[in-house]
């Protein structure tokens, strides 16, 4: 299995051979063959030579780049080594197709608030004392709805209506008061929750991203989220699915067990809070331990780390635009 790579600190990246030099001032060189590597995180600034992005393309090598606060600043994403043009005609086609494309993207939205549901149940029956019964009741009334909606914008607004009220379970389940939501704020988040919120969804959607590059999907092609000149924006769609599964239930895990404190946040230039660096570094540590655990996948009783289950979700989103074999959203055995 290749591995992923973070570099939090000022780098230069060098290419020798077949091998990547990690040059970091003040720390031993480290020389990695490029063949152990599936996708490179780069949170600090890094220079890059001709040379290595040469070999990056040719060994299909994935870069994500945050900004100073670790905010997702956009990807290199080398020409894709499975190019279809008959998959990209299909699924243009199947997008550009308005009863399709709904019907693909109500999955994504019902497979999302399914894992939320089966999250909030997952710790309520953990925490019987915390009464959610309206949150469930309300997000299984948005999933009846979803399918119904007329057009992808009034999809769109059940997705949004759903996932505002199932926070509404964040600050049921989070006692401490310096971990409160109160109401999800994007750009920039305003408080610890929403800066944990925006980061580890970055995380989501960039290693997400890597896993649709491994098959012949186009990931400008989206359903949920419209196709936009500025971005990519499959991988948002393929996310939803997984964001309660791989993100909330990280934030939960990073609260309860004490790992991060309200001091590990910091202020920005822009008004926003963001995690600091080393907090950054706690984050993004147990986010790559949660990705290696193995789960049984259900179509096919293999074992797989959560990378080959977005993968593999990627994977039967593919066979249903071009082969018609049904398609079923993951939902997690909670």
């Amino acid at each position: 299995m290749r591995k992923t790579l973070y570099i939090f600190s000022s780098a230069a990246l060098k290419r020798k051979d077949n091998t990547l030099i990690i040059s970091i001032k003040n720390q031993d060189i480290q020389y990695i063959p490029i063949e152990a590597v599936e996708e490179i995180f780069v949170m600090g600034n890094v220079e890059i030579n001709k040379s290595l992005l040469e070999l990056l393309t040719e060994k299909g090598i994935v870069i994500h780049f945050f900004d100073y606060y670790g905010s997702y600043a956009g990807t290199y994403y080398p020409p894709e080594s499975k190019n279809s043009g008959q998959v990209f005609l299909a699924q243009a086609a199947f997008c550009l197709d308005e009863r399709k494309r709904h019907e693909l993207a109500s999955m994504f939205v019902t497979g999302a608030i399914k894992n939320m549901i089966g999250l909030i149940n997952y710790y309520q029956r953990r925490h019987k004392h915390i009464n959610s019964q309206d949150i469930t009741e309300y997000l299984n009334f948005c999933m009846s709805q979803a399918p119904n909606t007329c057009d992808i914008n009034s999809l769109m607004g059940i997705e949004g209506s759903a996932r505002n009220k199932y926070y509404e379970f964040f600050d049921k389940i989070i006692s401490d008061a310096n971990f409160k939501i109160i109401k999800r704020v994007h750009r920039p988040p305003n408080n610890i929750m929403n800066a944990l919120i925006s980061f580890i969804n970055s995380m989501c959607y960039a290693g997400t991203l890597t896993q649709i590059y491994h098959t012949y999907l186009d990931p400008r092609i989206s359903f949920l989220h419209s196709p936009s000149d500025r971005r990519i924006s499959l991988n948002l769609d393929i996310s939803e699915i997984f964001k309660p599964i791989l993100v909330d239930r990280l934030i939960f895990s990073l609260i309860n067990k004490r790992m991060l404190t309200p001091s590990d946040f910091e202020p920005g230039r822009d008004g926003g809070i963001y995690a600091s660096h080393d907090a950054r570094k706690i984050i993004t540590e147990a986010w790559e331990k949660s990705l290696r655990n193995t789960i049984t996948y259900p179509a096919t009783g293999q074992k797989m780390g959560w990378r080959r289950v977005i993968r593999s979700e990627a994977l039967n989103i593919q066979k249903f635009i071009i082969e018609g074999i049904p398609y079923k959203p993951f939902i997690f055995d909670w």
